[in-house]
């Protein structure tokens, strides 16, 4: 599949606060959806942040931990379990652009925005895909112990040990605009991972047979991890005939405004984040 031809943007690796990126997330959607650019980023979070499933439970959060540990909380708009976002164990990145440049068919969407994703792997030398038979679940608050489908898991095989996941990806549709985010697995935490759960039933060696980062398996650091993400998103959506895309975007005043207010409005908001299925904001 092509990369929709549009007007692109790529802002870089930037490091917020959890609610202010997922709020910038939706201000994305937005200006996509209005006629302003499509949006390709990376970011990163600070402090590291737990991001809840639309729909999950708050109960499955460990408060105390995540307080005293420092450790944001915030609710996405896609579904799912639970994602612990280390500062610099997650290299995070998201897609906004139009619906009606992208299928409509959600999986073959997933696939299309999926493929700089599998092409920022393969330029790190790591061999990732889809996972080709589906692994059991682990535990079900958390995104990446649930069980494993060959649809739309991406793992990563370093040989020895089999297909560990290595990326969780979601999407949503938001006023006639995709946002696709997606967490890739720089280094793994378990402990901290594990801890922001109330009573998980799986050690961290547990965790570890089932998710892996990139710093297993090849010598790379987290800059240039970043850079091969970021330059896999720009050449994806240059190579689609007369889509234009400026490497070195940002953000206008007003969206940056608009963030702010999603994020007091809704991913600060005790209401949205504690209450299931966030149904303080809309």
């Amino acid at each position: 599949m092509t990369a929709p031809a549009v007007d692109w943007r790529l802002i870089r690796e930037e490091t917020r606060p959890g609610p202010m990126q997922m709020a910038l997330d939706e201000v994305a959607a937005e200006t996509a959806a209005a006629g302003g650019p499509a949006t390709l980023r990376t970011y990163r979070w600070e402090p590291s942040c737990l991001t809840l499933g639309r729909h999950q439970e708050p109960e499955t959060v460990d408060w105390e931990f995540c307080e005293r540990e420092g450790i944001d909380v915030t609710r996405r708009q896609t579904g799912g379990g639970g994602i612990y976002h280390d500062g610099r164990g997650d290299v995070a990145y998201s897609i906004a652009v139009p619906a009606d440049e992208v299928p409509s068919e959600l999986l073959d969407c997933y696939h299309l925005l999926c493929e700089p994703v599998l092409d920022a792997f393969d330029r790190l030398g790591i061999d990732a895909d889809y996972v080709e038979e589906p692994q059991p679940e682990l535990y079900h608050p958390a995104c990446y112990l649930r069980e494993l489908h060959a649809a739309h898991d991406v793992v990563a095989d370093d040989g020895r040990n089999g297909p560990r996941k290595i990326a969780g990806n979601a999407q949503y549709r938001k006023r006639e605009a995709v946002i696709q985010h997606g967490s890739l697995t720089f280094s793994v935490e378990a402990d901290r991972d594990l801890g922001v759960f109330a009573d998980p039933p799986v050690t961290p060696g547990a965790f570890r047979d089932r998710v892996v980062g990139m710093d297993e398996l090849v010598d790379v650091d987290r800059a240039d991890a970043v850079a091969a993400v970021e330059a896999a998103l720009a050449d994806w959506a240059g190579a689609a005939p007369d889509a234009t895309v400026e490497t070195d975007g940002s953000w206008t005043e007003a969206e940056l405004e608009r963030a702010e207010e999603l994020v007091a409005e809704k991913y600060r908001d005790e209401a949205w984040v504690r209450t299931r299925p966030g149904s303080g904001g809309a």
